[in-house]
């Protein structure tokens, strides 16, 4: 009598390879999920998506307003401006890739040897997010103001962002070393809140947000508004070309990064291979103010 058993693979099986899908959408997911809470946190209003080796640029713009007085019937004399974009560099598909051996598994289980050393990539790629935003603030073009206390810093830098963007209903942005503001949180009655690794604060003595820092040097105190933080980023979802070559799982809401987890038996080890494309930057140098925490000698 035939048997009725088959041994075909049922359909909808939950297999190893759906698995690895699930941690792959897991770790871009969170990655999409704490850019979007940054890009909130900063006031960011324009998300630029680019291909890589876009030229990156920041905008200056001169000139002298006319304000002579015209008497009836005469013509009015033109205000000269002048923009000026420079090249600050290209956007590039920043690439990652972490293998754990077979014995590595064994030895710590597949969660610590492999999840856990995935989650701990994921917030290295954060790391660097942070550092080129940073790293764009400090620009030979900004304006410079020093002060004996924080407030005074804060202030003075928020005075300049009100001349600067006077036409403009800003959002003031302020970066500063942890330690600078730390005696003051010891005593003052605020929420300390974090996105994508920065801890900030809303409103800080009225003034704006603060996002303390290590990346900052101590005594040093960078502000902008807003509206002049731009974030390219490569689409990793978009037709360009990678999609045909390669197999990314992406956070679908953004594209912001990419992950493919694979088991290579040539050299039993599992790898995970990461790519994103972000980057932060404040596009007008005029725009940026950098304090200094100067004590007064006596």
């Amino acid at each position: 009598m035939a048997s009725n058993v088959t041994t075909a693979k049922e359909t909808n099986v939950i297999d190893k390879s759906k698995i690895a899908r699930v941690r792959e959408l897991d770790f871009a997911t969170l990655f999409g999920e704490n850019i979007n809470s940054l890009i909130t946190m900063l006031g960011v209003t324009r998300k630029i998506p680019v291909t890589a080796g876009a030229v990156l640029k920041k905008l200056t713009v001169t000139g002298t307003l006319d304000s002579s007085t015209v008497g009836e019937g005469e013509i009015i004399p033109l205000s000269q401006y002048q923009t000026t974009w420079t090249a600050v560099g290209e956007i590039t598909l920043n690439k990652y890739r972490k293998a754990t051996t077979a014995e590595a598994i064994i030895k710590g289980g597949f969660d610590q040897a492999v999840n856990e050393t995935d989650k701990r990539m994921i917030l290295d790629i954060q790391k660097s997010v942070r550092a080129g935003l940073v790293a764009s603030l400090d620009d030979d073009d900004a304006t410079k103001v020093s002060g004996s206390t924080l407030q005074e810093v804060l202030a003075k830098e928020w005075g300049q962002l009100q001349v600067k963007f006077e036409d403009d209903a800003i959002q003031a942005v302020y970066f500063v070393n942890p330690l600078d503001v730390a005696d003051y949180l010891s005593t003052a009655q605020i929420t300390v809140q974090t996105a994508f690794g920065f801890s900030y604060v809303e409103n800080f003595l009225g003034l704006g947000t603060v996002i303390m820092t290590p990346q900052i040097t101590q005594g040093e105190v960078y502000a902008t508004a807003a509206q002049n933080i731009v974030a390219y980023y490569i689409n990793v979802n978009e037709s360009n070309g990678l999609g045909d070559a390669f197999e990314f799982t992406t956070d679908p809401e953004t594209g912001f990064v990419g992950i493919h987890e694979d088991s290579n038996y040539t050299r039993l080890q599992n790898e995970t291979v990461a790519v994103s494309g972000v980057t932060f930057f404040a596009e007008m140098p005029a725009g940026i103010i950098k304090g200094t925490l100067s004590v007064d000698s006596e």
